[in-house]
């Protein structure tokens, strides 16, 4: 299986609040880095943030020294020509650690940049995208007149194919347009936040479609993780953060999400209805998920709860719906990262290398670990 970490700002105990919030510098995320490589986590997800994906993963390769880049880019605000010829680059100087998480983004968060295209078009847009890639990662000369781009020649001077290989595509998306997107032309479909019933829905789906291209995917998850000795602790560290989430930060961040066209993100939203309860379990959409993250941030608001046999058990029902991958965070990162990978982390077989992941076997953990009656 794969377990990978989050790295983006912003950071700290309470990340909504000024007095809960560290500073997120180079040196800061040099510690991350090294953090993640020396636990053991697959890789780490570079998120859209204050500091530019490519530039971060690229300082911090020097630093690590088996541990994945899984850097977001966003179709159509870099030529696909010169965005391949940035991923071959990583590719030879990462020794293969690259891998390419595909955002379409919203409009809001596209508009700063320049692009404008409505929902839909962003897909479309998307798809010419990502067929010029694979072109040009298959080591051919592109000529193309599209809708969207035009290209004139374009190859890659990088040995691709048998020198460097290409990296795998991640992405996620939760529109009929985005799963069509991902069954086309992605390696590893990803969810935001959902439950284990959810996410296995729009993974029958995607598989349906991928399966008329004869294609097949693998599927992931990106969650927060509260993980404490007992549940009761973890709850209670919960509670911690729920204590802190003021009226003015939740309707900053309500006002925020609320002007976004994501399908993803509306789905998140819709878990809480921007509605704070008194009780923090009232926010528990299935056993040991909580909503209550989503009411301060955008993006994924769940998070699984519990004690480590609690999480490992959550992360199985997980498994059972057909997730592979796990992109996980706490708040602030660096010590939840330490905190999953001292009390979880070693009790999971995970892989550095994606196309080791069929030798993980979850019966084997839950018969060493949770006590099952058949024996390891």
């Amino acid at each position: 299986m794969n377990v990978l970490w989050y790295m983006c700002a912003p950071d700290g105990v309470y990340p909504w609040q000024p007095e809960g919030s560290r500073q997120v510098d180079y040196g800061y995320y040099r510690q991350l880095a090294q953090a993640y490589d020396h636990l053991g986590y697959t890789g780490a997800l570079f998120a859209t943030g204050a500091h530019d994906v490519w530039v971060l993963a690229g300082a911090l390769l020097p630093y690590t020294e088996r541990m994945k880049f899984l850097v977001a880019v966003h179709p159509g605000l870099i030529a696909p020509t010169l965005l391949a010829k940035m991923a071959a680059t990583f590719q030879e100087f990462s020794r293969g650690r690259l891998l390419v998480n595909v955002v379409s983004g919203d409009a809001k968060m596209l508009g700063a940049y320049g692009m404008t295209l409505p929902h839909d078009q962003r897909y479309d847009m998307a798809d010419e995208y990502l067929t010029l890639w694979h072109r040009l990662f298959a080591g051919e000369s592109v000529t193309h007149q599209g809708k969207y781009f035009s290209t004139e020649g374009a190859k890659l001077a990088l040995p691709v194919g048998t020198g460097i290989a290409p990296p795998p595509l991640w992405f996620g998306g939760s529109s009929d347009k985005a799963l069509d997107v991902a069954a086309k032309h992605v390696d590893v479909y990803l969810s935001w936040g959902e439950t284990p019933d959810q996410i296995r829905q729009k993974i029958d789906a995607v598989k349906e479609r991928a399966a008329r291209l004869g294609r097949t995917l693998e599927y992931g998850i990106r969650l927060y993780v509260i993980v404490r000795e007992t549940d009761a602790r973890a709850w209670d560290a919960a509670n911690d953060l729920y204590a802190r989430m003021d009226a003015a930060a939740i309707a900053a961040n309500q006002r925020f999400v609320s002007k976004s066209d994501s399908v993803g993100q509306q789905r998140m939203s819709a878990l809480h209805g921007g509605h704070k309860p008194d009780d923090l379990r009232d926010l528990e959409i299935a056993p040991n998920l909580w909503a209550g993250i989503g009411l301060v941030r955008p993006g994924p608001g769940t998070a699984i709860v519990g004690s480590p046999d609690t999480v490992l058990r959550t992360m199985d029902a997980y498994r059972q719906a057909g997730v592979d991958t796990f992109i996980l965070s706490g708040m602030p990162l660096l010590e939840e990262a330490y905190r999953f990978g001292e009390l979880v982390l070693p009790r999971l077989d995970v892989t550095r290398e994606v196309s080791q992941a069929k030798h993980f076997t979850w019966s084997t953990l839950f018969d060493k670990d949770l006590g099952s009656a058949k024996s390891a």
